[in-house]
């Protein structure tokens, strides 16, 4: 069998390959290459070197009846009787809805205030 990469045998794989993909594409296809490479080298290096992940932020319900702040009041849900802060109800609309963030029902805004 021998070593594959003689010189007369590197000679005949380039004139095949010359044949094949004709001069104009070989640069295209050795670009392909080296870009796929580089590629698969920064994904190896990614899972080898994992960056650490963000901290996660997670919203805070209150459920006291203390002060509110500012555009916020307390509500209290007709369904789960939780006590909640959310935006306090538009007076220039009517019917206002709202929704428990417990359980998903919607609410009179005015009518559920604690």
């Amino acid at each position: 069998m021998g070593d594959l990469f003689q010189p007369t045998h590197l000679l005949i794989i380039a004139i095949i390959l010359l044949v094949l993909f004709r001069a104009k594409r070989l640069p295209e296809l050795g670009k392909g290459l080296g870009e796929g490479l580089k590629g698969f080298k920064e994904g190896v290096k990614g899972i080898a070197d994992p960056a650490p992940a963000p901290p996660v932020q997670q919203a805070v319900i209150t459920n006291n009846m203390q002060g509110t702040a500012a555009g916020k009041a307390n509500y209290k849900c007709p369904s789960c009787n939780n006590i909640f802060a959310a935006n306090a109800p538009n007076s220039n609309v009517a019917g206002e809805k709202g929704f428990c963030p417990e359980c998903g029902a919607s609410f009179d805004k005015k009518s559920a205030l604690v």
